[in-house]
């Protein structure tokens, strides 16, 4: 729990305190608590026992002097070079290390870089992102008492805080859901978790079945759904934030409960984790949940093709011709390139249901991971203007992306079937520039932007901001981009 105070008294607070202290500068909240425990703090600071170095935490037993059981003073470094960033970090792990109830003096943060309304989001989303823990399926887990954080400040910060506590339970809720198992989050399960959400909130909802995707033509996903006796779903949520609905930004996102590579099999060390192959499709629907929850006046759709990928007798083989929505034919070369099979059915209905812009976000290729590594978003675009807008947001939020290279020649490229129109994975070109290449088919002219989350959808430890596994990747960067745009 995470709750707005507005006034403290040092001598009767029982909760524990946190307090920020800069190298160069003294807070009067941090000299009014220094006066209750008898000036024990500023004589610790003269004496350096307390280090003021960035993201040092020194805890301080006040030893009956106030009612508080711990005081924690929370090194900041020089308050010149203090931002929202370290801002987030150093409150994450605050939040990681707190047992018991505390007391955030939120205006001993604060710095000539820094607004206390920023501050104020900061705090309520680096909170919530450092305390989520993954919800498991342990017969024995013991469930503890939740700490209980108050966020102390003269100032009226309610609705800041709020925001931040938005972002990071749309970003936790990306996380629980790249988390989950894969016999567990069926394609199935994923409409009725995206539909649950659209219900709460009165939004349209659509459940394209396997039946009307016949009727569509969308072979893109129905191939790769071929091996598989889960039914496929293209997950069509819409939310209307202004009069009319229109300048509709879509978020598509790759839906792949399980990816097995098909015939063109993944090894063991390649398959274990592949129920996180749906990374695109959960930040998506977190992005979306940031825009709904907050009533931004912007219009989305959020369109999620899901299957997965199996192998059977029914399965698409290697040299398979398939039609997608738009028409063009398919050569199928790589059973394991099948993320871009479905996204291409995505875009393309997300197109014919009025998109203007396209935001796609998909686990898709290991190639972006040798390119760019697991701390770093593969970008992709056909719209410098847009992507320069998208760059500022992952700034604001702290989010690496790099953009990417994509030119004609790696449209020439695809078409080097002598059956189809294209090619779904040329061998021996650069392969995550030929999934950006491929998607581009089929976005055409419409505003674009590719994230290849591969490598950054889910992390092998623990970190300020959570624990291992999903990340929520870009939940928070696009929702602060539609934040900007509104």
């Amino acid at each position: 729990m995470i709750q707005f105070k507005s006034t403290v008294n040092f001598k009767n607070e029982k909760t524990n305190l946190v307090v920020g202290v800069f190298s160069d500068t003294t807070h009067p909240l941090f000299l009014q608590l220094d006066k209750a425990l008898n000036k024990r703090l500023s004589a610790s600071l003269e004496e350096k026992l307390i280090p003021t170095t960035f993201k040092e935490i020194t805890p301080i037993y006040p030893l009956g002097q106030i009612e508080s059981k711990k005081v924690y003073i929370v090194g900041l470094g020089k308050s010149t070079d203090f931002n929202t960033e370290k801002c987030r970090q150093v409150i994450g792990q605050v939040a990681k290390i707190a047992k018991d109830d505390v007391t955030i003096l939120l205006e001993t943060f604060d710095s000539k870089q820094t607004s206390i309304n920023e501050l104020a989001t900061i705090c309520g989303e680096a909170i919530t992102l450092a305390t989520y823990k993954m919800e498991t399926y342990k017969t024995e887990e013991k469930v503890k008492t939740p700490v209980k954080f108050y966020i102390h400040s003269e100032c009226s910060i309610e609705a800041d805080l709020k925001r931040g506590i938005i972002y990071g339970e749309a970003t936790n809720s990306a996380r629980q859901l790249l988390n989950e198992p894969g016999n567990k989050l069926t394609a199935t399960n994923l409409a009725n978790a995206v539909a649950t959400f659209a219900n709460e909130h009165n939004l349209e909802v659509r459940i394209v079945e396997k039946e009307e995707m016949e009727q569509l033509g969308m072979g893109g996903i129905l191939g790769v759904n071929q091996g598989s006796v889960e039914p496929p779903k293209m997950i069509v949520a819409k939310y209307q934030g202004t009069p009319r609905f229109e300048n509709i930004t879509a978020l598509v996102g790759k839906g792949l409960t399980f990816d097995t590579g098909g015939y063109c099999l993944k090894p063991r060390a390649g398959m274990e984790n592949m129920k996180s192959d749906m990374g695109g499709a959960a930040s998506a629907f977190g992005a979306f949940q940031v825009a709904v929850r907050l009533n931004l006046p912007v219009n989305l759709l959020l369109v999620i093709p899901s299957t997965d990928n199996m192998i059977s007798g029914n399965a698409i083989k290697p040299g398979d011709v398939i039609k997608t929505m738009n028409g063009k034919t398919v050569e199928v070369t790589n059973t394991d390139a099948e993320g871009r099979l479905i996204l291409a059915d995505g875009i393309t209905f997300a197109k014919h249901l009025g998109a203007s812009k396209i935001i796609d976000l998909a686990t898709l290729t290991g190639a972006i991971i040798a390119a760019l590594g697991t701390d770093t978003t593969g970008a992709f675009t056909n719209n410098q203007t847009f992507y320069n807008q998208f760059l500022k947001a992952a700034e604001l939020t702290n989010e690496y992306v790099w953009q990417m290279p994509l030119h004609p020649r790696d449209q020439k490229a695809l078409r080097s079937s002598d059956v189809a129109d294209l090619n779904n994975a040329p061998i021996g070109k650069p392969g995550a520039i030929m999934a950006a290449a491929f998607l581009k088919e089929f976005v055409e002219e419409t505003p674009w932007i590719h994230l290849d989350i591969a490598g950054t959808a889910d992390t092998k430890a623990a970190h300020d901001l959570g624990p291992k596994g999903g990340t929520g990747v870009m939940v928070r960067t696009i929702a602060k981009l539609l934040e900007l745009q509104a």
